[in-house]
């Protein structure tokens, strides 16, 4: 073992006796139910893998992400938990020890969930080179577990991402993460996951690493698959028109929902045929069809399927997954970025559910 590692372990024992030293049974002889970790956030957008762990019993404690529009998203949805707006890069991992430590007393259970941004993997994006910076994320990723494992006992990990990851010009960035993980005594399991298998009308496609303590001896983490919502028609074919976007528009001027709202479908191609409707800007959904992965770029908000105008953000929030509770803050072009790097809800549920239930808990 290495001396890193053994000094991880020291870590972890160091916790352990904290903790069972927590648990002697009481008079009655049983022993206090354990508590979920707790759950430390990173790169968490509006908060969709974050809701799903919630979903399962897990509580929200610390949530960090670079957008201040996503963070008063997480603080309207998620009002237990600390979310701050910070760059990461610059906050670093002491930075995000601090603030964790600030929330929760050292010793804590804690895991970490999240998904750095990816469009330096992104298959869609024909640009990308190894060398983009945001490649360097998953690094920084594995430096803020390890800094929170000198302070808190991490029992798992959780990292999600594009497929295109797992490509071979990004294949040294992807097996550094993965040895990473398990340097810091963790034991992984590579999942390719679909929404559509998760009750989600939507065929995105993500790679989730799930890792676990490997000192708990827990089975491999396997997200159980749901049936659901299949098709466009199924998750928004009874709404409302939306309201079109004016630079007075205000939350309580749009009925239905707070993010019912879209753009005005200025183009004359929303005046024609629907069968001129195609490329990437004019993407037009199928009732009948669940819709493509949801990643709109600042004008390529997917074409509503009866070709007059393009998806409101409530709609492509309902594609995602998310509970019509739900509400993001920001002007447009943040909710558009927000529901676009989103996990969806549901997928996220199954997953926490699996790591619960390799967990023992």
């Amino acid at each position: 073992m290495s001396r890193l590692g053994r000094a991880n372990l020291n870590v972890t024992r160091k916790w352990q006796d904290t903790l069972m030293a927590n648990a002697r049974p009481r008079k009655n002889g049983r022993k206090p139910i354990a508590k979920l970790p707790k759950i430390v956030s990173l790169f968490s957008g509006a908060g969709g893998l974050d809701h799903g762990f919630k979903s399962v019993g897990f509580e929200l404690s610390a949530a960090f992400d670079i957008s201040s529009a996503a963070i008063e998203t997480h603080k309207r949805n998620f009002p237990s938990a600390v979310s701050t707006a910070a760059d990461l890069i610059e906050l670093g991992p002491k930075g995000v020890s601090s603030l964790v430590r600030s929330t929760l007393p050292p010793g804590s259970r804690i895991g970490i969930i999240g998904g750095p941004p990816c469009q330096g993997f992104s298959r869609a994006n024909t640009t990308a080179t190894a060398s983009d910076p945001r490649n360097k994320l998953p690094k920084l990723y594995i430096e803020i577990v390890r800094e929170l494992q000198a302070h808190f006992l991490v029992e798992f990990v959780v990292f999600e991402n594009v497929l295109g990851m797992r490509d071979k010009k990004h294949s040294a960035s992807y097996q550094n993460l993965l040895s990473g993980l398990r340097t810091l005594g963790f034991n992984v399991t590579e999942k390719e996951l679909c929404a559509l298998d998760f009750g989600v009308p939507q065929t995105r496609k993500r790679i989730v690493l799930s890792a676990i303590r490997a000192e708990l001896g827990a089975k491999s983490v396997h997200p159980r698959k749901r049936k659901g919502l299949a098709t466009v028609q199924d998750a928004i074919g009874t709404l409302p028109q939306p309201r079109f976007f004016s630079r007075d528009l205000t939350e309580n001027d749009i009925p239905h929902h707070p993010n019912h709202w879209t753009m005005n479908p200025v183009s004359p191609r929303f005046r024609m045929k629907a069968a001129v409707h195609g490329g990437r800007c004019f993407k037009q959904l199928s009732w009948e069809k669940p819709s493509p992965t949801i990643a709109f770029g600042h004008r390529e908000i997917y074409v509503h399927p009866s070709g007059t105008r393009r998806l409101s953000i409530f709609e492509a929030m309902l594609l995602q997954g998310f509970p019509r509770s739900f509400v993001l803050k920001g002007n447009l072009s943040e909710q558009v970025e927000q529901v676009s790097n989103a996990v969806p809800p549901p997928l996220a549920k199954s997953l926490a559910a699996a790591i619960r239930h390799a967990l023992g808990e």
